[in-house]
């Protein structure tokens, strides 16, 4: 292609999808809450604790939709997370929300690499010795995904498949996409939820994943709009409904899923307010 010649449009689907109808609407919608959260006068000198804060709620989130609805302050209080399946399962969500903002450097280049590694943290010390081959790579033929949160989806494709979109969506990170990195991140989380190309932590990990896309693309520098928050509060059921209408393929599924993911940010944001003006308060 000869350098500053126009895009032909197939080179960036992602760009597209910014355009369905709605679309547009709803990242205007995202950047003008995300701007209320940076624009707090509490971040100009308290950013790390409104950062460290909403990756706590973001964690406690994304836990809740794997099946783990703990309370915050019990997520803050508790160190010991092996004890039972659910605390397992906030361990994971706070080792994979952890992680996500330490893999930008690499994300860019190496996603999959990236991805495999969200998957062994968050998957941590297999309680069988025969599982420790089965994370940190995607499944084989013949293994099964063990993740109840998402079993009313449809069953995730075969593993050639898997291989091949996994493929296809390392392709598009590094080919980079004039796509707003909420569309980015809608798809990329999207696509992982729709493959499910781990035996097990899909769920946290595509909503880490969906996290570092945010922050990587420029929305959300400093990690304070935690959109797990928001897919927690509008509820399992209507964030299974959106993901169903996204694994249509139709546009109208799509806009469906990407207005939904814009939601769950401004509600993000919004939670984000809130610890900013309750941090204000109390240093008044």
């Amino acid at each position: 292609m000869t350098p500053g010649a126009p895009t032909e449009p197939q080179t960036d689907p992602l760009a597209r999808l910014a355009e369905l109808p709605g679309v547009p609407a709803a990242v205007t919608g995202v950047r003008e809450a995300v701007d209320a959260v940076y624009g707090h006068r509490v971040m100009r000198r308290r950013s790390p604790e409104v950062s460290a804060e909403a990756a706590l709620r973001g964690a406690r989130a994304s836990a809740a939709l794997a099946g783990a609805d703990w309370a915050l302050e019990e997520v803050r209080r508790r160190s010991d997370f092996g004890a039972d399946p659910a605390a397992r399962t906030v361990g994971a969500a706070l080792r994979a929300t952890a992680e996500a903002t330490e893999s930008l450097g690499i994300w860019r280049t190496s996603p999959l690499r990236v991805l495999a590694r969200l998957h062994l943290v968050a998957a941590g010390e297999p309680e069988a010795a025969g599982d420790r081959d089965r994370i940190g790579r995607p499944r084989l033929a013949g293994e099964a995904v063990d993740e109840p949160a998402l079993a009313e989806l449809p069953g995730p494709p075969g593993v050639d498949e898997v291989a091949a979109r996994l493929d296809a969506l390392a392709g598009l990170v590094v080919a980079g996409s004039a796509a707003p990195a909420l569309v980015t991140a809608a798809v990329v989380h999207g696509e992982l939820l729709a493959l499910r190309p781990f035996v097990s932590h899909n769920g946290v990990v595509a909503r880490a994943t969906a996290r570092l896309v945010l922050v990587a693309g420029g929305l959300d520098p400093k990690a304070v709009t935690p959109a797990e928050v928001g897919h927690a509060e509008q509820g399992a059921e209507r964030y299974l409904a959106a993901l169903d209408g996204y694994l249509t393929g139709n546009p109208a599924g799509v806009a469906g899923w990407l207005a939904h993911c814009a939601r769950a940010v401004e509600l993000g944001a919004r939670e984000s307010v809130a610890v900013c003006e309750a941090l204000q308060r109390g240093a008044a």
